[in-house]
């Protein structure tokens, strides 16, 4: 993601894939540690993410999509609850379950659930957050400490967000694609905001493409948290590395968040520095990305990465409506330096980042871990990262103080930038050699 200043405010966001992995990360979600305050009882208070859920748009859009029952029926069955085991099992189900209703409505499959347009990324969002929410005010009749309840909130997020159910194929015949989108972002500018990138992720999840060879490509997804939080404790490398080695390792990845209006980017250079904005929890402090201990990885930590996606290929493709840019723009330290200085063509030896070609937001972020982590396991793929245009509401609905929660436009708008997406995987594999087994 990068925060973009438009006519409709900041915008920005990013994407990448899944499955558990033995690392020593804390079971508890990021968020859980950075955005409550736990008390000694174990029940925590809601985060700035939950407190969101009063307002009027994430009510409407839970009401209009029919997505409000599943998190009324989670808090109901929580009181049914007897034991921390079946909590465990209860919150993995609940997540999984959350996932696969949003990804089959986009897709198509079971009761549209209301007459919000089905390509619609934010019922998801905000049903996880009511889940998260029940969760984490729940006062269970047994003890619960608040590290066991950070356990159950990790499940849930995990699972509702498709990272712990990426089930890629076997054989030599069937290439493997992992795509990654992100939630919504800066709602305190505009509640109603949408990610194309998540809805992407939602509407590809389990689909197969055919390559211009007809190679068929099998897609899985997941989507990831816009909280810095999130990222310094390994929610990326966790999600990704049981698929960049192995017998079942992907032939292709990328992330792909929302960038610049009216436009798709190829970032051809990734920065190790986070800039700090604000991310959903209101949090953020500019540093060095934090790379978690136990992770494979490059050291010393390089301040830059590469795309390895085919970005000739894909520009020449002619993918869809919006014109595709190879960004080749960074903004570094030169070496022996102590400014930051704008490089149209990438960096210069030496020199430490300020922000890659997709700034220095999660966007970036995600592109970064995502390619050092694949030449840390010497993964000989295509992957990067993908921005999106952004999102944007028609004509006179711009106001989030007098607009509504969704317009033709904006839908158009969606379902076009997904459509485009699917172009840009095709023109992708046409460089993917597969063979693995």
């Amino acid at each position: 993601m990068r925060p973009i200043r438009t006519k409709a405010g900041l915008f920005g966001a990013a994407l990448i894939t899944v499955l558990p992995l033995a690392l020593p990360l804390a079971a508890a979600s990021p968020s859980v540690a950075a955005s409550t305050k736990v008390r000694e009882s174990g029940v925590a208070s809601p985060t700035v993410e939950e407190q969101r859920l009063a307002e009027a748009v994430p009510q409407e859009i839970l009401r209009r999509s029919g997505f409000d029952r599943p998190a009324e029926r989670f808090a109901h069955g929580l009181t049914r609850i007897g034991s921390y085991h079946a909590a465990e099992r209860y919150a993995a189900h609940a997540g999984r379950e959350l996932w696969r209703r949003a990804v089959d409505r986009v897709q198509g499959r079971g009761p549209a659930g209301g007459d919000l347009s089905r390509d619609d990324d934010r019922p998801l969002y905000w049903a996880r957050l009511a889940m998260t929410k029940a969760l984490r005010t729940w006062q269970p009749d047994f003890p619960l400490s608040g590290a066991r309840r950070a356990a159950l909130i990790d499940a849930l997020e995990r699972g509702s967000r498709g990272q712990d159910s990426i089930n890629l194929p076997g054989g030599k015949h069937v290439l493997r694609v992992v795509v990654t989108g992100f939630d919504p972002f800066q709602l305190d500018g505009d509640i109603r905001r949408s990610n194309p990138s998540g809805a992407a992720a939602l509407a590809l999840d389990g689909t197969t493409v055919r390559t211009a060879s007809g190679r068929l490509a099998r897609v899985e997804t997941a989507v990831f948290p816009v909280r810095w939080a999130d990222f310094a404790r390994g929610t990326v490398e966790r999600t990704l590395l049981p698929h960049f080695r192995g017998p079942r390792r992907v032939d292709l990845f990328t992330t792909i968040s929302q960038g610049r209006p009216g436009r798709f980017d190829l970032e051809r250079t990734n920065g190790a520095w986070r800039g700090g904005a604000a991310d959903n929890a209101r949090e953020g402090q500019p540093e060095l990305a934090p790379i978690p201990r136990g992770v494979p990885t490059v050291r010393p930590q390089p301040q830059w990465t590469s795309t390895t996606l085919p970005y000739e290929k894909i520009i020449a493709a002619g993918t869809g409506p919006f014109p595709v840019h190879d960004n080749t723009s960074v903004t570094e330290i030169p070496a022996g330096g102590d400014k930051p200085v704008q490089r149209p063509n990438g960096p210069t030896p030496g020199s430490t980042a300020r922000a890659g070609g997709g700034g220095d937001y999660l966007s970036n972020e995600i592109a970064y871990r995502a390619t050092l982590l694949r030449d840390a396991v010497r993964l000989n793929v295509p992957g990067g990262h993908v921005h999106t245009p952004v999102l944007e509401f028609g004509p006179g609905n711009t106001d989030p103080a007098t607009g509504t929660v969704t317009d033709p436009v904006f839908v158009r708008n969606r379902t076009a930038i997904t459509g485009q997406i699917r172009s840009i995987l095709v023109a992708a594999l046409s460089g993917a050699r597969g063979g693995t087994s």
